[in-house]
């Protein structure tokens, strides 16, 4: 049986979404929760746009600015707190006939101590099938790896999206997920977003569209603010690796059992976890039973 949004709830308490972290067991610890971070504190290493894409000439201003963002929402009180925030994608639209038996597949590459990993096998398998994928890159992951990163962001297979600037649960009331902290306010989840947002949008020459916080977790305010800022906030429907912490064998069963019009979310960021292997036997018995796969931008 398929693990489910509301299924994984119960299934990955402890270990959950911050499976990005999961193999050091040091999930978020290097998120400091005493100073506000704003997209100019974050020091990373200078870059070229990679080849193949005209960048941008300046780093493209987010849809709304900070000071607008706080007066907006920074009095708003949140009333939800989980995956299924108002606004927040869990499935392929209606709209998409569900005949098609479309799937889309997605993997966050984190970043960060016990995350910075990257998995060429799970990729390279993608690209031998020509499967497409939605890949949610944060921007650590970035600096660990911008020659990676350029050649994925090239490869019409994938698509970029945006993973977060710290890797953090999305919250304007400073609520945790899996023991990492949230962003604590309005401007928090302003710089969460629109850090990455930035720089993204200087490295590929165009902003991107999707994003998802660290754990997938949002509040209603938090997702407003996401929209806000020209991104659609995701989630998933369908936890395929468990927050990278699934054997080979546990990702094929809960894969394979994916329905038209799942988000299936994996991890490209542990390469000795199980998703590679997994999701190698999972994508030909979808494919032999009449599924396909598709990025977030091809629903229409």
């Amino acid at each position: 049986m398929s693990l489910t949004r509301r299924a994984v709830i119960a299934a990955l308490v402890g270990a959950g979404l911050a499976g990005c972290d999961a193999r050091s067991g040091s999930a978020g610890a290097s998120l400091s929760t005493s100073t506000p971070t704003t997209p100019s504190d974050i020091e990373r290493p200078s870059r070229t746009p990679h080849a193949g894409r005209r960048a941008a000439p300046e780093p493209a201003a987010p849809a709304m600015t900070r000071t607008a963002a706080v007066a907006r929402y920074g009095s708003a009180r949140p009333t939800t707190w989980g995956f299924d925030a108002p606004g927040v994608l869990t499935a392929l639209p209606p709209s998409l006939p569900r005949s098609q038996r479309a799937i889309a597949l997605t993997f966050d590459a984190c970043g960060g101590p016990g995350g910075s990993g990257y998995d060429k096998d799970l990729i390279g398998f993608l690209r031998s099938r020509k499967v497409p994928a939605t890949l949610f890159i944060n921007s650590r992951w970035v600096d660990a790896h911008p020659t990676v990163f350029r050649e994925l962001a090239d490869d019409p297979l994938f698509e970029i999206a945006n993973h977060g600037t710290r890797h953090r649960p999305l919250s304007v009331s400073g609520r945790s997920a899996y023991g990492i902290p949230g962003t604590r306010d309005a401007g928090e989840v302003y710089d969460e977003v629109a850090g990455n947002h930035t720089e993204l949008t200087r490295l590929l020459g165009r902003a991107p569209r999707y994003f998802r916080s660290g754990t997938a977790y949002y509040d209603d305010v938090a997702s407003r603010i996401v929209g806000a800022l020209g991104e659609r906030p995701v989630s998933f429907t369908v936890n395929g690796d468990g927050g990278a912490t699934f054997t080979p064998e546990q990702v094929h069963t809960t894969v394979v059992a994916a329905r038209p019009g799942s988000i299936v979310i994996g991890h490209m960021n542990q390469p000795t976890g199980g998703t590679a292997e997994g999701i190698a036997t999972a994508v030909p018995q979808l494919l032999a039973s009449g599924h396909h796969f598709i990025r977030l931008s091809d629903a229409r």
